[in-house]
């Protein structure tokens, strides 16, 4: 049996690293590497995972294309190196956004030519552009925000977003970087041979998040609550009912397993990838799930003034994923919440000084 080599950028982020050790996991035989430059506070903890766990760490970074040079032939590359935050390139960080998600991606795609490496990327629900998601007709509940049945923009419906949601507006510059990066993919299948498949992302949680405001907002929620600090609700009046899909990180585990060993169903595919309608939550709803599971009531601040950049409403519409190969998010909220927890109540002294800053 061929050994198979897979390089993970951005391998000690929270998807890169997850993704490394249970793939290590299930496929001890595989040569997993996981590189990164280790700029997001935090990610440095995970390099005693990857070498527990038998997985080669390399200290490198995309936008150097000197860093990418491995005397071994590469298979596959999963590529999760990012600024993940939608704020980024809304201030001084305009460049290493643009470094880091555009040309740092080709870079990689470069690297992925000269090995004939399949490419999986790992892209975002931000491609899609604020202006048409603020035109989403929805109603308010009780406790979130909820979809109309009758709208106006295509590719919405009370499953959410699908693929057919319009592209021709500003998105953010992270969105506009990974936007970008997906047209090169194309590009480089069509003049290099470099096979891809594309995911979608909407937010993904679980263990081993270093969250903050601006990214990984269910781990800060758990932090919150854990330690006992308040959180705020931002923006649509203060109410906390805006809306976002969520997935377990063994849910996109199990969708990048099946790509990988099923290249050739998935080659040349763009996919909306998320918790879906059955794994959303409001921020309101979030705090009552944080405080039941961790046993911590806090108090929510309300800030009415709604921030460049957030949207109401954001739910993944799984079904041409589904439909092309039968993958579907299992875990629920209480799972995610509860993973989360397990995580900081394990990791507590190491995790305070990152987490509740």
């Amino acid at each position: 049996m061929k050994k198979i080599s897979i390089l993970i950028t951005g391998g000690c982020g929270f998807i890169g690293s997850n993704l490394s050790i249970l793939l290590k996991g299930k496929y001890p035989e595989y040569d997993i590497i996981a590189l990164d430059n280790l700029k997001r506070r935090g990610s440095e903890l995970n390099i005693s995972r990857l070498k527990e766990h038998d997985v080669r760490f390399v200290h490198g970074d995309i936008r150097n294309p000197e860093d990418l040079n491995f005397d071994q032939n590469i298979d596959y590359i999963i590529d999760a190196a990012a600024e993940p935050s939608v704020m980024a390139g809304m201030d001084a960080t305009l460049k290493y956004v643009i470094n880091t998600n555009l040309n740092g991606t080709i870079n990689t795609l470069e690297f992925a030519a000269r090995h004939k490496a399949k490419f999986i990327f790992l892209s975002t629900s931000r491609v899609y552009p604020i202006p048409y998601l603020d035109g989403i007709n929805y109603t308010e509940g009780a406790t979130r925000f909820e979809i109309e049945a009758n709208q106006t923009i295509a590719g919405i419906s009370q499953k959410g977003i699908s693929e057919q949601f319009p592209l021709d507006k500003a998105r953010s510059v992270y969105g506009t970087t990974k936007l970008a990066s997906e047209l090169f993919l194309e590009e480089f299948r069509e003049f290099f041979d470099v096979e891809y498949v594309i995911n979608r992302c909407g937010v993904v949680a679980g263990p081993y998040q270093m969250g903050k405001v601006d990214q990984g907002v269910i781990t800060l929620w758990v932090a919150r609550h854990f330690w006992k600090s308040d959180v705020a609700y931002f923006g649509y009046g203060g109410t906390g009912k805006q809306v976002r899909d969520v997935m377990h990180i063994a849910d996109l585990f199990d969708l990048i397993d099946y790509e990988l060993h099923n290249f050739d169903k998935v080659n040349g595919q763009t996919f909306n990838a998320g918790g879906g309608l059955g794994c959303s939550v409001s921020l309101l709803e979030l705090t009552d799930i944080c405080a039941r599971i961790t046993g911590n009531k806090v108090g929510a601040k309300s800030v009415a003034e709604t921030r460049k950049g957030d949207i109401p409403i954001y739910i993944t519409d799984n079904t041409k994923i589904v439909d092309s190969i039968c993958w579907k998010p299992k875990k629920t909220m209480d799972d995610i919440i509860g993973d989360i927890t397990q995580w900081i109540n394990n990791n507590e002294k190491q995790l305070k000084p990152i987490l509740n800053s």
